[in-house]
């Protein structure tokens, strides 16, 4: 049998937690009690997310992106404590995995798109506190803008598609950042890019993307980030042979 400890030791090496410096406390954030024999992965550690591991009978959950950001915890009042009382009250142990997910070079997020839409040849790019956490590529063949926005919403299926387009009107090279990156249109154009995805489309990027002259297209932080924590799940599975099921939530953000 399995503990939360015994899981979090194991996805500790995989993801190379120690290795990364993030404003997410990686790793083991909430301790349970005795065997884990379910887990339930998630882009998030929220209420719903506890609730449906709840219901599922599940004894951890897996989630990029954890409860404890920085001083996040400093006090534990508010929705801290909702959220904080719900995992104890339920025997609940949670795990985060925010950059280590990220920038996996099989089971990344960045790593996973890049797989999902045909971009090859990739190599690490755009600087995020001292390390490389995003991915660049080239697609076998070049094609024009729009069918390459067409291309991200057949693989992900995103409620909605930002498109910004103000680069070439072909596409070959590609930089990928899952999540909240806009500032990667930036890195993308420094590197020579065709066109730039991420997840949330802000001011900054649409700003950054016409200053540059970067194509850019924005699939939501939910929808580019939920292939890498189902794929660390799909691995600690077939590791352990645990039971591990992925919760989609289709946030339209």
């Amino acid at each position: 049998m399995m503990t939360c400890t015994d899981v979090a030791r194991l996805l500790d090496a995989e993801l190379r937690v120690a290795h990364f410096r993030d404003v997410s406390h990686n790793g083991l954030q909430i301790a349970n009690r005795g065997p884990v024999t379910r887990v339930l992965t998630a882009v998030d550690a929220s209420l719903e997310t506890f609730e449906a591991a709840v219901a599922q009978g599940a004894g951890m959950v897996l989630a990029h992106h954890g409860l404890s950001w920085g001083e996040s915890l400093a006090r534990i009042t508010g929705a801290n404590y909702t959220l904080v009382r719900c995992a104890i009250e339920h025997n609940l142990a949670v795990y985060a995995c925010h950059l280590p997910v990220d920038a996996h070079p099989t089971l990344g997020n960045n790593a996973r798109l890049c797989a999902a839409l045909g971009v090859t040849g990739t190599e690490p790019f755009f600087d995020y506190r001292g390390q490389k956490i995003a991915l660049m590529g080239r697609l076998a063949e070049p094609m024009p803008r729009g069918a390459f926005a067409e291309r991200v919403r057949d693989a992900l299926r995103p409620p909605r598609l930002e498109t910004f387009f103000h680069g070439p009107e072909t596409v070959r090279t590609v930089g990928i950042c899952s999540g909240g990156a806009p500032e990667g249109i930036a890195a993308a154009a420094e590197a020579g890019l065709d066109l730039y995805l991420s997840g949330e489309a802000t001011l900054v990027g649409y700003n950054l993307a016409r200053h540059c002259a970067m194509n850019a297209l924005f699939a939501g932080h939910y929808a580019t980030e939920c292939c890498g924590i189902r794929a660390v799940g799909e691995w600690l599975a077939a590791e352990t042979g645990l039971e591990v099921s992925f919760l989609d939530l289709r946030l339209p953000y």
